[in-house]
C-alpha cells in the first residue's frame, strides 16, 4: 500500500471543500468538492464499463477539468490512464488501441461517431468534451458515488505514455503510482508549492509536463489552477495580476517577449516562472529577467522519468543548466560505450535512478533490458555534463550526436555560438549523410525578423571559435524550424528533409 496522487487529492478535497480548484474563463470555475463528486462518479462508470484493476483508459479529448478528472477515477479504481495526443490520426490510433490493449476508450464528442465503429465485446467507446459534454457526462449525472478506492502499491502501473516514434514504433513508458506520487511530493518541496498558490495552466494534458507535473502538483498541494485551453501571451499577462506561478515551455516565454506589456509591474505578483520540455535559449532567460525582474527556473524531464532536475528555487538559477537532482534521484554521467562514469566537467551520457524512474516499455521486455543498466540506472539517451559546482548541463539527444571524420560533435556547442550573432533568431545543428567525413556538421538557421543573412560571412564569423572539425560544412536558411506541441525541435524530421544534401551524384544547393 502506498500514498498516490489520488490518496492526497482526496486529502485535499477533504480539507479545502469550497475552494476553487479549475477556474476555467468561459465556464463555472470547480470547487474541490464539486471534482471529488465528479471522480466518484467517474469511478463508478469506469466499473459500470468493466474496467478492472490493470487495464487501460484510452483517451483522446479537448483539454477540460473533466478529462483530469476522469484520470483520478482511473488511479481510484486501479485502472491504467493512457492519454493520447489529440494530432493523432485515425491510423495511429488504430496502433496504440491495438498495442496497448484498452478497456475503455473515451473520445470527443465531434468524433465519437467514427470511433464507434472501434467497440467490441473488449472495448467499450464513450465520449467527453471541453465543456462537459458527451456520453460520459451524460451517465455521470445518474451514477452513483464510488464506495472505495482499490488499495495500491507503489510498483502498481498508473499511467502509459507513448513515445513519439522518431527512430521506430512508438513506445508505451509505463509509469507506476510510485512514480507519480513521489515526482509531485518532491516538486511541491523544492518550488515551495503551497496551496495558496494559483497556477496558469496553458499546456496540453497529455503530456508529462501538462499532467503529471503542473496537474499533480496542484491536486496534490490544494492549490488553484487557472486553467487555460490555449496559450495567449496577452491573455496571460491579464492573468498574472491574480496568480503566482506559470509552467511553460520556451515558446511561451519567446511570445511573452514579443509583448510591450510584460515588465515588473504586470509580474509583480508571480513567483515563480518555470520552463521545460525543450532547451531555454539563453537569449529568451537574459531577456526576461531583464523585462520582468524574475529569473526562469529550468528543469529538466522526460517522458520515462517524469522530473529529474531542476535549478533551486532559492540560489542560483544557472543559465543553459538544468540544476541538481531531485531529492532521491540520482544522476551520473557515463561514457557511451562502456557505461563507466564520468569525472565532473567530461561530456557523456546522463543515466537515472530513483522513484521517479519508470517500470518500463508497454511489452517490450527486450527493450526495457537494453535501456537499464545491471545496477538499475535508465539510459536516458541524452547527453550532458556536471559542472564544477554540481550544475547539471544537457549538452543534446544521444541520437543528434554528429560524428564527422571520426570525431563527436555536440550540436548544441555550435547551436549556442550561432544563436548569438546578431541576425540569427534560432538555429538547429544536425548531421546529415557525407561521402568523405560520413556526416556533415549542417546548420539550419532561422533569421531575425527582416534580416538578412550572409551564410558565407556567418561561416566565417565561426571559425575563430570552433575547430575545423566541429565547423559546419553548409548553412541552411529557413523561415522556422519543425517544432512538436512542446516546442520541441524535430531534428529529425530536419535529417530526412536533408538527408541528400552532400549526395555525391547530384549538386548540393542550399534551401
Amino acid at each position: 500500500m502506498t500514498c498516490t496522487i489520488h490518496d492526497l487529492f482526496e486529502t485535499q478535497c477533504r480539507d479545502k471543500g469550497s475552494k476553487i480548484l479549475f477556474e476555467r474563463p468561459g465556464l463555472s470555475s470547480m470547487t474541490f468538492s464539486e471534482a471529488w463528486d465528479r471522480v466518484l462518479r467517474f469511478a463508478s462508470l469506469l466499473e459500470e464499463s468493466g474496467v478492472r484493476p490493470g487495464d487501460r483508459v484510452a483517451v483522446q479529448v479537448d483539454k477540460s477539468a473533466e478529462a483530469v478528472l476522469l484520470y483520478l477515477a482511473c488511479l481510484r479504481v486501479g485502472a491504467v490512464f493512457l492519454p493520447l495526443n489529440t494530432a493523432y490520426t485515425g491510423a495511429e490510433i488504430d496502433y496504440f488501441l491495438g498495442d496497448a490493449e484498452p478497456r475503455l476508450f473515451v473520445c470527443t464528442p465531434a468524433t465519437l461517431q467514427t470511433h464507434a465503429a472501434r467497440a467490441s465485446e473488449t472495448l467499450a467507446v464513450e465520449s467527453l468534451g471541453a465543456a462537459g459534454d458527451g456520453t460520459l457526462m451524460d451517465r455521470a449525472a445518474g451514477a452513483d458515488q464510488h464506495d472505495s478506492a482499490v488499495p495500491c502499491k507503489a510498483d502498481d502501473p498508473a499511467a502509459i505514455l507513448y513515445t513519439s516514434g522518431t527512430t521506430g514504433r512508438s513506445k508505451g513508458a509505463v509509469l507506476t503510482q510510485g512514480n507519480l506520487a513521489s515526482n509531485a511530493k518532491a516538486l511541491n518541496d523544492i518550488w515551495h508549492f503551497t496551496q495558496d498558490d494559483k497556477l496558469i495552466h496553458a499546456l496540453p494534458i497529455f503530456h508529462t509536463h501538462g499532467l503529471f507535473v503542473a496537474c499533480n502538483m496542484a491536486l496534490t498541494s490544494g492549490a488553484t489552477m487557472l486553467f487555460l485551453t490555449r496559450f495567449d501571451a496577452e491573455e496571460i499577462i491579464d492573468e498574472m495580476a491574480d496568480a503566482t506561478v506559470l509552467m511553460g515551455v520556451p515558446t511561451f516565454y519567446t511570445r511573452l517577449l514579443k509583448s510591450p506589456r510584460l515588465d515588473p509591474l504586470t509580474t509583480a505578483s508571480m513567483r515563480l516562472f518555470v520552463s521545460g520540455s525543450a532547451p531555454l535559449p539563453e537569449e529568451v532567460h537574459a531577456r526576461f529577467a531583464e523585462c520582468t525582474g524574475h529569473t526562469i527556473l529550468e528543469r529538466y524531464g522526460m517522458t520515462e522519468t517524469c522530473m529529474i532536475a531542476s535549478n533551486p528555487y532559492e540560489g542560483e538559477r544557472r543559465v543553459g543548466a538544468v540544476g541538481f537532482p531531485l531529492p532521491q534521484v540520482q544522476v551520473r554521467i557515463t561514457d557511451r560505450e562502456g557505461g563507466n562514469t564520468l569525472p565532473r566537467g567530461q561530456t557523456g551520457a546522463i543515466e537515472v535512478a530513483g522513484p521517479n524512474v519508470f517500470q518500463g516499455y508497454w511489452r517490450m521486455p527486450e527493450k526495457t533490458a537494453a535501456e537499464f543498466r545491471d545496477d538499475g540506472y535508465f539510459i536516458t539517451g541524452d547527453l550532458g555534463r556536471i559542472d564544477a559546482d554540481g550544475y547539471l548541463h544537457i549538452v543534446g539527444r544521444d541520437k543528434d550526436l554528429v560524428i564527422t571524420g571520426g570525431y563527436n560533435v555536440y550540436p548544441k556547442e555550435i547551436e549556442t555560438l550561432i544563436d548569438a550573432l546578431p541576425e540569427v533568431a534560432e538555429s538547429a545543428v544536425i548531421g546529415v549523410p557525407h561521402p568523405d567525413f560520413g556526416e556533415g556538421v549542417t546548420a539550419v538557421v532561422v533569421p531575425q525578423p527582416g534580416a538578412s543573412l550572409d551564410k558565407e560571412r556567418l561561416l566565417a564569423a565561426l571559425s575563430g571559435t570552433l575547430a575545423r572539425y566541429k565547423q559546419p560544412k553548409q548553412m541552411i536558411v529557413v523561415n522556422e524550424l519543425p517544432r512538436n506541441v512542446m516546442g520541441k525541435v524535430q531534428k529529425n524530421d530536419l535529417r530526412k528533409r536533408f538527408a541528400d544534401l552532400y549526395a555525391p551524384s547530384e549538386t548540393a544547393t542550399d534551401s
